[in-house]
């Protein structure tokens, strides 16, 4: 059978085979972000509900109103961000489905995307199967801050969108008001668009706070927005995204979204609204219980030698692993598999540049026990 050309290079993440690799052994896996916390019991509850009241047809191309309702009352409440649900919301299957039909939807064939490094792989990897060409921007640690000098030089003829991750998987960062303003200043400047995906916005740490880049001057009508359900209440496998964007682009990413999924599973729409809705408390216990979290992980690693870049914001912490004395990343989170049957990812999962071997990436949404249990063993490892 001939196989097509345009995934020649693709091949199942590192992060699936550690996962694998991590089962095969009865690890604990730090390395990818599932996030086996317990689902709220309003979500579920929801989700219960709507099966049991038979919603189980096609959902809207749009995705259910409940839902482009519930998403709308959010940001504005959140945001101030006023929207329309029924024309600037769209439902996804999950925020990668979102970002997969935005570009299909908003980009052609031979234009270029800057991304940001590191990168979420599954950005880096959609531009490239629908026929973009990637143009990396460092932002390198402690601060991951952005250079605006990197990104003028990124640009080119071809240059026709930005993708940003905030907070970031794997960094950590959360851009701030000046930093956003710089890039929607670049963006207005060169006629770009600009795609979000701002799927860890209700986890920030130390008193920051998300502040989405639509809602920075001149950037509500070029940016897409996409965010969703999975990390908010720990629901992963459910694959329930939403895009907000103006208008036309919204119709567009609808016409893509359908083309490509039909549509993201209708009872789950249902319940995630019900999610959107809960009290505000949730929203901000959720950061306070997630700081735990990652104090827990940053302080074993610190302890075990590997010095955590301590994240502002998402789940995850990059680690520097050279102390493990590995050629490169992977065949470090191998040996610390080996030693500790703790999982974590290789860096050059997020990377093009070299360091990403120097990098190992660890998640820490799991339960506190789990995660004193992977400190014990870091340490008495270190």
């Amino acid at each position: 059978m001939r196989i097509g050309s345009r995934l020649a290079n693709a091949a199942v993440s590192d992060i699936r085979a550690m996962t694998r690799a991590c089962d095969a052994v009865g690890g604990i896996n730090l390395g990818q972000g599932v996030c086996d916390l317990p689902t709220p019991a309003p979500v579920a509850a929801a989700a219960h509900a709507a099966i049991d009241a038979g919603k189980a047809t096609y959902a809207p191309p749009e995705g259910v109103p409940a839902l482009r309702q519930a998403v709308a009352a959010r940001v504005a409440k959140d945001y101030g961000l006023e929207v329309d649900p029924a024309s600037e919301v769209v439902v996804t299957l999950g925020a990668t489905g979102g970002f997969a039909a935005a570009v299909l939807a908003l980009l052609d064939p031979g234009d270029e995307v800057i991304l940001f490094e590191p990168y979420y792989g599954y950005h880096y990897n959609t531009v490239v199967a629908l026929g973009l060409t990637p143009v990396l921007v460092p932002l390198r640690p402690p601060t991951w801050a952005l250079d605006p000098d990197l990104l003028l030089r990124a640009l080119s003829p071809r240059t026709r969108a930005v993708v940003l991750c905030t907070p970031g998987n794997p960094s950590g960062k959360v851009w701030g008001e000046a930093e956003l303003d710089a890039l929607g200043d670049f963006a207005r400047a060169h006629d770009l668009t600009v795609i979000t995906d701002e799927i860890y916005e209700h986890i920030v740490y130390d008193g920051r706070r998300h502040v989405p880049l639509a809602s920075r001057p001149g950037m509500r009508e070029r940016t897409v927005t996409i965010s969703g359900c999975s990390k908010t209440f720990s629901v992963t496998g459910w694959r329930v995204g939403y895009a907000i964007a103006p208008p036309q682009a919204a119709q567009r990413i609808a016409v893509a979204h359908d083309l490509l999924y039909v549509c993201a599973p209708t009872p789950l729409q249902h319940a995630c609204a019900a999610g959107l809705a809960m009290p505000d408390d949730y929203f901000r216990a959720l950061s306070v219980s997630y700081q735990k979290k990652r104090d827990i992980v940053c302080g074993a690693l610190a302890d075990a030698g590997l010095t955590p870049y301590v994240p502002a914001g998402a789940y995850y912490v990059l680690a520097d692993a050279r102390r493990l004395g590995c050629a490169t990343a992977r065949e470090a989170a191998f040996k610390l598999l080996d030693r500790t049957k703790i999982a974590s990812v290789s860096g050059a999962s997020f990377y093009r540049d070299p360091v990403g071997e120097t990098l190992l990436r660890f998640c820490f949404a799991k339960d506190d026990d789990v995660l004193e249990e992977a400190a014990r063993r870091l340490r008495a490892a270190g």
